[in-house]
């Protein structure tokens, strides 16, 4: 792992997943990433890809500014249960939580990003200045484009999205026009 990030890697994708574990002994790539500044982590927070401690000792450790959420959706994101394909592979989600339908391994995600900011202020307790960076500013300056997108500033794009007191989705704005109409009241 640290001859990766010194090769030039600085994302972790679905830090945790698919990883060996932290150990005291030998304590991997999990460590590695968490503790070099050079790295954002990737973290999926559908209350399935990680427990709750984890997601806090990501954040604690790395800080927001290192966190990237990420929805890791599969064709079935937002929509019911049922059947559906992951590539050539079926996969059966069972209460949002998808699973391939041979080994029941999880094979992505149903989450959208509107639960995942929900889901961090309301059950993981999160600050929302935290989860907002996480979800804007820090992908932002990962995909480049933190020139234009991932804040609210003078001469970037107007880019927003409106929730309720319950943080719920009530409008999106894309570069200063409504392209979902806010349902107030």
């Amino acid at each position: 792992t640290v001859e990766a990030i010194d090769a030039g890697a600085t994302v972790a994708t679905h830090l945790f997943n698919a990883m060996p574990s932290l150990g005291h002994r030998a304590p991997g790539p999990i460590a590695a990433l968490l503790e070099d500044e050079r790295v954002t982590i990737e973290l999926v927070n559908d209350g399935v890809h990680l427990h709750p401690a984890a997601l806090e000792l990501a954040f604690h450790h790395a800080g927001p500014e290192r966190v990237a959420f990420i929805t890791d959706a599969m064709d079935a994101a937002g929509s019911g249960d049922g059947r559906y394909l992951l590539g050539p592979l079926q996969v059966e989600v069972t209460g949002g939580v998808a699973r391939l339908v041979e080994g029941g391994s999880i094979a992505g995600s149903t989450l959208t990003l509107d639960r995942a900011f929900r889901r961090a202020v309301t059950i993981d307790r999160l600050p929302v200045e935290h989860v907002v960076a996480a979800l804007s500013a820090t992908p932002a300056r990962l995909l480049g484009v933190d020139d234009r997108v991932g804040s609210l500033e003078p001469g970037k794009d107007a880019d927003l999205v409106l929730l309720d007191e319950d943080f719920t989705l009530k409008g999106v704005m894309r570069r200063g026009a409504w392209v979902v109409a806010p349902q107030l009241g």
